[in-house]
């Protein structure tokens, strides 16, 4: 738990991971610098990271997920868990959700923040940019995973015994704060967002086939094999070409409808918006913000839920969602 203590601690409580032996490390080296070369900024960032490690010792002591299911001395069977779980994520079930849900989704946050600082104060040093990227990074697709372990729970596609696994993994992530499977995902989604900043989107005849071609170079053989499996299907075709032109799938279609109708061969980045009479309605992510990724993966999500709802057109998940998914069927 690094030097945050906790300020009470029940019995039979769980204790939050506030930061693991890398994340203190790369701490102590970043305050040596800070200490050295810009002491104001020092003791800002000393300031946040004491609130933080004060809030996950908080979180700390309030009941596990697993021990808020007792109810007037009974204990809810692991069906009615794994049945109500699905009802935590929507903002109309914020009341009924478990207060450690909602406060360690708030540490979540409040870590990103704290990370985003010390890379904005260390800017002029290179060493630091990447480590402190990809903690953020890790951060963000804890949040990620979480949308996703959760939407499995409601998907005929998997069976009982896998939505107990991804129950306890949940209830995993939500006592603790970090995600068991991380290990697995994590290293692949940094591949997939290191190889679309070093292949920037090339619209040219929208088709999607280059861009898809320079990307999977890049990647390992673990997503060669979900893009090999699922390029046949709409579904993750759609998915694919949202991540990589960074334009809704509606925004694909009015483009190419446009390319089609005025006998134009290629379109570039600039064009596009002319196309479109507009900004395009997902958010831009900039390489050096880790944070837009998790903003570019919402827009997409939530297209994807109205698509869903609405039953209209187009993608109904993320591509991220669709990996993971991936991921945990084959396991």
């Amino acid at each position: 738990m690094g030097s945050g203590q906790l300020l009470y601690q029940k019995e039979n409580t769980t204790p939050m991971v506030i930061l693991d032996t890398v994340e203190e490390d790369l701490i102590s080296r970043v305050m040596a610098y800070l200490r050295e070369h810009s002491p104001d900024e020092a003791s800002l960032a000393e300031e946040r990271l004491s609130c933080l490690r004060n809030f996950g010792a908080a979180i700390s002591c309030f009941p596990s997920v697993r021990k808020s299911q007792e109810l007037r001395g009974g204990l809810r069977v692991k069906g009615g868990i794994i049945a109500s779980l699905g009802n935590f994520s929507p903002s109309a079930r914020l009341l009924h959700t478990p207060t450690r849900i909602v406060a360690t989704r708030g540490f979540l946050v409040a870590k990103t923040h704290a990370f985003s600082l010390l890379l904005m104060l260390t800017t002029e040093k290179p060493e630091f940019r990447k480590p402190l990227g990809r903690t953020i990074f890790s951060i963000i697709c804890t949040l990620i995973a979480e949308d996703v372990y959760i939407s499995c729970l409601d998907d005929p596609d998997f069976n009982d015994e896998k939505k107990d696994v991804l129950a306890e993994d949940l209830i995993s992530l939500w006592d603790s704060g970090t995600d068991p499977r991380s290990i697995h995902h994590i290293p692949s989604l940094q591949a997939l967002w290191a190889a679309r900043h070093g292949a920037p989107p090339c619209f040219g005849t929208m088709d999607g086939s280059s861009e898809l071609v320079r990307v999977s170079i890049d990647l390992d053989e673990d997503w060669q094999s979900f893009i090999l499996d699922g390029i046949s299907r709409d579904e993750t075709r759609w998915a694919l070409e949202e991540f990589l032109f960074g334009l809704s799938y509606e925004e694909i279609q009015e483009v190419r409808t446009r390319l089609k109708r005025f006998k134009v061969n290629a379109v570039d980045h600039e064009e596009v918006r002319s196309y479109l009479g507009r900004n395009p309605s997902f958010t831009m992510v900039k390489k050096n913000d880790p944070r837009g990724i998790y903003d570019f993966y919402v827009d997409r999500r939530d297209s994807a839920y109205f698509r869903a709802h609405t039953k209209s057109p187009g993608p109904k998940n993320t591509l991220e969602g669709l990996y993971l998914k991936y991921r945990i069927a084959a396991e």
